[in-house]
């Protein structure tokens, strides 16, 4: 999901404003895609975020990773 999102902030129209839109829920998150992330991945053609397996969560045993945004 974070991909197609940076994707649609570097394509900068209206219309993917909005797509964007539905697809988050917080404006200010909208707002960073459109004015920070799409400036600074403009000449990446994709690969924005790195993930981590982090191993299993004590409790429930969940399987937990960390995503982290490539600089």
């Amino acid at each position: 999901m974070t991909e197609k999102v940076i994707t649609l902030g570097k394509k900068g129209s209206l219309h993917h404003r909005r797509q964007a839109a539905a697809l988050l829920t917080d404006k200010e998150a909208v707002r960073k895609v459109f004015d920070e992330l799409a400036d600074r991945y403009g000449d990446r053609e994709g690969g924005y975020t790195r993930s981590y397996k982090l191993g299993k969560r004590k409790g429930d045993a969940a399987d937990m990773a960390m995503v982290e945004l490539v600089s």
